[in-house]
C-alpha cells in the first residue's frame, strides 16, 4: 500500500532524510530516473515516443528535467517548455540540453506559438509545474500557460509529477485551471489532497515511485493512511494449491434475503464464491430458496422459519448447528427487514459467535444492511459485536449508527472512519466514492476508485459477500475489507466498460466482472 502524506509531513520526511545524508539533490534523481523508469516500461512498445514537459522553477519541475533527461537516453524525443525560467547555471537543465533535449521559454514565446507547434507534435504531456506547496488561486505566467493550454484540443495524454498543478494536496481544493492527469506518479508518497473532491477527478490512475527515503525515519512515525493498489490486493488474496479442495477455502454462512429481497442472498452468495470461498452456505426462508435454487446451484441451504414479523430458527438444534458446524466466516443482513422476529433471531447469533470466538477464533462477522440498521435501532448490541467483526456502512446507515449528519461524515470521512473504528472495536468500511476502511488500532486505507457505476441497489451486498469470503479463506477482517473493497470498486470499473454506459450497470455485472479483476492480479 502507498502511504499518504500531508505537505507538512513530506517536508519533515524530506528534511530529516537531507539531515540523515540524503541529500535533495539525490532525491530529485531518484524521483525523476524513477519516474523516467516507470514512463519507459509502460510505453516502451510505442511507435511515437515523444513528450513535451511543462517545466517550473521549483522541485517538481527539476524531477520533470531529470525524467526527460533518462528518457532522452532511451531513445525518446522530449522538448522542455520553461513556464519560469530556471537559474542560468542550472545543472539540471545543462545535463538536459547535453542529452539532446531543447528548451523553449515562456518569455520568448510570444501568443504561444511555441508552445502549440510543440504541444501538437508530442504524444505525450508531462506536467512538472507545481508541486505540495501552492497556494491557490493561481497567478502569473503558471495560470497564463494553463488557462491556454485548457484551451487546445487534443490535449495528449497527461502524466503529472507528483500532483496535477493547481490542485491543494492538503485540502483537494482545485484551481478553474488546474491540469486534468491521465496517470499521476507520486514521489515517496501519495498527497492527501489527491484522495479528496474535487482533485481527485484530476489525478487518474496514481503509480508511486521511491525517493530514498528510508523506513527507519523518525518522521514516518504516526503516519497510519494508506492508499490501497494493485500489488497490494494480489498480496493479501490468498494463494491456491494445486492439491486444494473445497475445504481448504473455508465455508461463508450467508444470512440473506427476504421474502421481498431475495436477490440479495444470491449476490452475496455468488460474491463469496467468486473472492474464492470453498463452500457457500445460504440461511433464509423457504420462498428464498424457491426463488434463487435454479439460478444458484451451487448454493448450500439451510432454511429458517417464517414469522409473522421476520422469521426465526427451526429449533434450538439447528440454531446451534448453522452458527457451530464448519463456518469460517458469517454475513448477516443483506435483505433481511428489521422485524421483531428477526431482531430476536439476530441476538441468538450474535449471542452464539461470542460464546464460539471465546471457544476458537475461526469465525469472523461481517454486518451489512439490515444488520447495521438493527444496530443503530438496538444501540446496545454494538457492545455484543466481538473484536474482528467488519462493519459495512453507506453514510446514511453510518449517519444513523453514530448519530452524526450525512453531511459532516462525507466531510471527514477518513477520521469519522477511525473515530468509530476504535470506539466500537471493530473494522469499518465507510463506502462510497473513495471508500474508507479503518481498524481499531488506528490504521486506515483509502480506496481509490470513484464511479457511478456502484450507485445500485445490490452493488453493497456484492461488496459484503467480497469480503465474506475472504475472511472465509483466512484472511484476517482488515485485510480482507481492504482487498473486497477495491475488487469491488475495479469490478464497477469494469462492468461499466463491458456494458458501455454506468447507468446501464446492474449489481448483477459488477459481480459477473469479478472474475476479470481477479484475472488481471495474477
Amino acid at each position: 500500500m502507498y502511504r499518504i502524506v500531508s505537505a507538512d509531513q513530506m517536508r519533515a520526511l524530506e528534511q530529516e532524510a537531507d539531515q540523515r545524508g540524503l541529500s535533495y539533490a539525490q532525491m530529485m534523481q531518484h524521483a525523476g530516473r524513477g519516474m523516467g523508469n516507470l514512463i519507459e516500461k509502460r510505453f516502451a512498445g510505442r511507435s511515437s515516443k515523444t513528450l513535451l514537459g511543462l517545466v517550473g522553477s521549483g522541485n517538481n519541475g527539476g524531477d520533470a528535467l531529470v525524467a526527460m533527461t533518462f528518457l532522452q537516453g532511451k531513445g525518446w524525443k522530449t522538448s522542455a517548455y520553461l513556464v519560469k525560467e530556471r537559474d542560468p547555471n542550472d545543472e539540471l537543465v545543462r545535463s538536459y540540453l547535453e542529452s539532446g533535449g531543447d528548451c523553449i521559454v515562456f518569455d520568448n514565446d510570444f501568443d504561444f506559438k511555441q508552445f502549440d507547434r510543440a504541444i501538437h507534435t508530442q504524444a505525450f504531456l508531462l506536467d512538472g509545474i507545481l508541486g505540495t506547496g501552492i497556494k491557490l488561486p493561481l497567478r502569473g505566467s503558471v495560470q497564463q500557460v494553463m488557462a491556454h493550454l485548457r484551451t487546445l484540443e487534443d490535449i495528449p495524454y497527461t502524466i503529472a509529477v507528483d500532483c496535477p498543478s493547481g490542485i491543494d494536496c492538503d485540502s483537494g481544493e482545485v484551481d478553474q485551471v488546474a491540469m486534468n492527469a491521465d496517470w499521476t506518479i507520486c514521489m515517496a508518497a501519495v498527497k492527501q489532497g489527491m484522495l479528496r473532491f474535487p482533485a481527485f477527478e484530476k489525478i487518474g490512475e496514481i503509480s508511486l515511485v521511491e525517493i530514498g527515503l528510508k523506513d527507519e525515519l523518525h518522521a514516518w512515525q504516526g503516519i497510519q493512511t494508506y492508499c490501497m493498489e494493485t500489488s497490494a490486493t494480489s498480496s493479501i488474496l490468498p494463494s491456491r494449491s494445486i492439491q486444494s479442495h473445497k475445504g481448504s477455502f473455508g465455508t461463508a454462512l450467508i444470512m440473506a434475503g427476504s421474502r421481498n429481497y431475495p436477490g440479495a442472498a444470491l449476490l452475496a452468495g455468488k460474491a463469496a464464491y467468486r473472492s474464492g470461498a470453498g463452500l457457500v452456505r445460504i440461511a433464509s426462508l423457504p420462498t428464498v430458496q424457491q426463488a434463487l435454487a435454479g439460478a444458484f446451484p451451487e448454493a448450500v441451504w439451510t432454511l429458517l422459519n417464517e414469522e409473522p414479523d421476520g422469521f426465526s430458527w427451526k429449533d434450538e438444534q439447528d440454531r446451534k448447528e448453522i452458527i457451530h458446524q464448519d463456518t469460517s466466516a458469517i454475513l448477516i443482513g443483506p435483505g433481511w427487514g428489521k422485524g421483531r422476529d428477526t431482531l430476536a433471531l439476530f441476538v441468538d447469533v450474535l449471542t452464539d459467535i461470542s460464546e464460539k470466538k471465546h471457544a476458537s477464533d475461526e469465525s469472523s462477522l461481517v454486518l451489512d444492511a439490515d444488520g447495521l440498521n438493527l444496530l443503530s435501532e438496538n444501540p446496545g448490541l454494538l457492545n455484543r459485536i466481538p473484536r474482528g467483526s467488519v462493519l459495512t456502512p453507506h453514510p446514511g446507515e453510518m449517519a444513523r449508527l453514530c448519530g452524526i449528519k450525512p453531511a459532516e461524515i462525507q466531510a471527514e470521512r477518513a477520521g469519522i472512519a477511525r473515530e468509530y473504528a476504535k470506539e466500537w472495536n471493530v473494522t469499518l468500511v465507510l463506502k462510497g466514492a473513495l471508500t474508507v476502511v479503518a481498524n481499531p488500532d488506528g490504521d486506515t486505507v483509502i480506496i481509490p476508485i470513484a464511479t457511478p457505476a456502484l450507485a445500485r441497489a445490490g452493488s453493497g451486498d456484492v461488496l459484503a459477500g467480497l469480503i465474506t469470503g475472504l475472511m472465509a479463506q483466512g484472511v484476517e477482517p482488515f485485510k480482507a475489507a481492504c482487498a473486497g473493497a477495491w475488487l469491488h470498486g475495479m469490478a464497477g470499473i469494469a462492468a461499466e466498460r463491458a456494458v458501455g454506459h454506468a447507468a446501464c450497470v446492474l449489481a448483477g455485472d459488477i459481480l459477473q466482472a469479478i472474475p476479470l479483476v481477479m484475472r488481471d492480479l495474477k
